[in-house]
């Protein structure tokens, strides 16, 4: 699962920009765009011979690809060796070198126009193809290979509310099944509702379950620096970059919770499970149980579908953990292939409920552990409200085709903390991430704003 800053859902291999949906230049896991993180790894420098000579790509091993890749689109197809050389063996498991040819030679025209961020491992182009500008997303993995190309339609601010009146209005055309919450987290920890929307309907909720995993960090392992061994058994699928790391390497806990919250790294999420156990989680919670890791969920609903979720979903709780332990964890992470429409939203996810979100967030907060507050603080996933008059915000979202749900908290320099989230999911169709969560955005910074105010 990805956290949800402004996110794009991992689809099929597409060129042509889709109203409904953004499209893939290629994306092998269920996964999608997340804040990204610099490592340095090495790669061979090419000539960007069909870039734009007025837009300076960076010399990083993202950067590398990028020329490369400018390089080749004008005389598509590129031989499959050079695929083999430039794409992971991940990427060209899922989409086969003839298939992913095809798209480039769709985009031959492909021109670069600007270069709007830039990491050792990530950037974000705008780009022209087809008559369109779009948004281009590139990202390697640790050998500087590319393990993920995508293009989305470029995302606009959308304007703050600033009444209850337009929140409500806003609120509800979101998504076709939609809660929302503000409220403000009291100091002894309670939730009081100042604005909601079926607060007590659960929902899937993507990646914010990582708010139960970091909970049960806190209060079970009080050494942060304790090592966790990155066991090939316990790798998952990105977003992240641990699934990355050589096998048996090790990363500390703090590492871990950074890195499972600031990126939305799903296999920091696993390792933690792993190491306080399943059923610590799950004391955080109620709603779900058995507490799946992300693999489980990515074999459930990737590898042989529907045959292992049917099997899954006949169980009860007792021999859901068996199966979970006995078959699922032996499924290979490559006989998991990505989906594109929602698959299982109300049977095999996370869930919860607004109210059950503020309850995390108002735990972790009554917890006062400065490592909880750096892990959670570190993106307010473009939220951006007033720095003289909030302090740093606290997020995490979450999504998966079909699903988007965004949740903050923040505190006003005067000390009342406020909550508010948007969960939105479509069990018929995609939805439309990088408007869905721009809106979502908006509506947040609004409520904080309008709550600020009292």
């Amino acid at each position: 699962m990805r956290s949800v800053a402004v996110s794009v859902t991992a689809s099929s291999l597409l060129l042509t920009a889709c109203a409904a949906a953004p499209s893939a230049l290629a994306s092998p896991t269920p996964s999608a765009a997340t804040p990204f993180t610099a490592t340095s790894v090495t790669a061979t420098a090419f000539t960007p011979s069909a870039a734009r000579r007025d837009v300076p790509i960076p010399d990083t091993p993202a950067g590398r690809q990028l020329s490369w890749l400018m390089s080749v689109l004008p005389d598509a197809p590129v031989p499959e060796p050079q695929l083999v050389e430039h794409f992971s063996a991940l990427m060209l498991a899922a989409i086969p070198p003839a298939q992913l040819n095809a798209s480039l030679v769709s985009a031959k025209d492909l021109r670069l126009l600007k270069i709007i961020h830039s990491a050792d491992r990530a950037l974000v182009t705008e780009v022209t193809t087809g008559g369109k500008t779009l948004w281009m997303e590139l990202t390697v993995d640790a050998e500087g290979k590319i393990s993920g190309l995508r293009l989305t339609p470029p995302v606009t601010p959308k304007p703050t509310p600033t009444s209850w009146k337009e929140i409500d209005e806003r609120v509800r055309k979101v998504a076709p099944r939609v809660s929302f919450m503000a409220a403000e987290i009291t100091r002894d920890g309670r939730c009081v509702p100042v604005r909601a929307l079926a607060p007590r309907t659960a929902r899937p909720m993507g990646s914010m379950f990582k708010l139960h995993v970091l909970e049960a960090v806190a209060k079970r392992i009080p050494n942060w620096d304790t090592k966790l061994t990155i066991k090939p058994s316990l790798k998952s699928l990105p977003s992240g970059e641990l699934q990355d790391r050589p096998d048996n390497s090790e990363v500390t806990v703090r590492e871990a919770a950074m890195l499972m919250i600031g990126i939305s790294d799903n296999t920091a999420s696993d390792l933690l499970i792993h190491k306080v156990g399943r059923k610590a989680v799950e004391a955080t919670q109620s709603r779900n149980v058995p507490f799946l890791t992300t693999r489980e969920m990515f074999a459930l609903k990737g590898a042989a579908y529907p045959e292992h979720a049917k099997r899954y979903l006949s169980l009860g709780e007792k021999q859901r953990r068996v199966y979970l332990d006995k078959v699922v964890a032996r499924i290979p992470l490559g006989e998991i292939k990505a989906w594109v429409s929602p698959r299982e939203l109300d049977t095999i996810e996370w869930f919860g409920t607004p109210a059950d979100v503020c309850a995390a967030h108002a735990r972790l907060r009554v917890l006062d552990d400065k490592r909880v507050g750096r892990v959670m603080s570190q993106s307010d996933a473009g939220l951006g409200l007033d720095a003289k008059k909030w302090r740093p915000a606290w997020f995490k979202g979450g999504s998966e085709a079909g699903v988007v749900a965004l949740g903050h908290s923040a505190t006003t320099k005067d000390g009342r903390t406020f909550f508010v989230t948007t969960m939105a999911s479509d069990t018929k169709a995609p939805l439309d991430e990088g408007n869905v969560a721009t809106e979502a955005l908006a509506l947040a910074k609004g409520a904080f704003e309008l709550m600020g105010k009292g």
